[in-house]
């Protein structure tokens, strides 16, 4: 039998799950909007909010308004599932880019966090070799960068060193999208 802990109506944490019942959870729920995170023994199985889309939508639309901006050829990754049994962790980022050329593990992940369940985020995006992992949370962006001994704080992108982050920042926590994105076009028009 398996511990369970309910977080919040959209988050569930099971403990002691094989990889084998993972994948038989998986497989049951494949078919639904519902997101599963596996981390040695751990399952979080989530059902996104409206609120954390649009988050996540919003990020990425910023990001991709500051690339053509800037003039860097991107490739959205989206949400697809990395990892593996050997890596013993599986699961999504919430978006993900590579800049410049695709790659199989993108160089930017992006993870929206309005609930938190029991996985370590950044260690799962560790055992992926994710060089740059985004989170917003709180209406903040915080930025990790990898390193050799794991991930660091950083305060600006490393990929992207004169981005703005208080603008990013303002226009992520402006309420409708669409205002978000024009008023970041037009202050980076302004810049120059």
């Amino acid at each position: 039998m398996f511990q369970t802990q309910q977080l919040q109506d959209n988050c569930v944490t099971l403990y002691d799950i094989s990889w084998e019942k993972f994948e038989a959870i998986a497989a049951l729920l494949e078919e639904t909007k519902v997101r599963l995170t596996y981390l040695d023994g751990t399952v979080e199985i989530m059902t996104p909010s409206p609120e954390h889309e649009e988050y996540k939508s919003t990020v990425g639309l910023l990001l991709e308004a500051y690339l053509r901006y800037i003039g860097i050829r991107f490739y959205r990754c989206g949400s697809y599932t990395l990892g593996s049994r050997e890596l013993g962790v599986r699961g999504e980022p919430d978006e993900s880019y590579n800049l410049v050329t695709k790659k199989e593990i993108p160089d930017i992940a992006i993870e929206v966090v309005i609930t938190s369940g029991g996985i370590d985020k950044l260690e799962k995006y560790r055992r992926w070799g994710v060089p740059e992992v985004w989170f917003y949370r709180s209406r903040q962006l915080f930025i990790y960068r990898l390193r050799s001994d794991g991930y660091e704080q950083i305060f600006s992108s490393e990929f992207l060193p004169d981005l703005n982050l208080d603008l990013l920042v303002r226009c992520l926590n402006i309420p409708d999208q669409y205002d978000a994105t024009v008023v970041f076009t037009q202050a980076l028009q302004q810049q120059n």
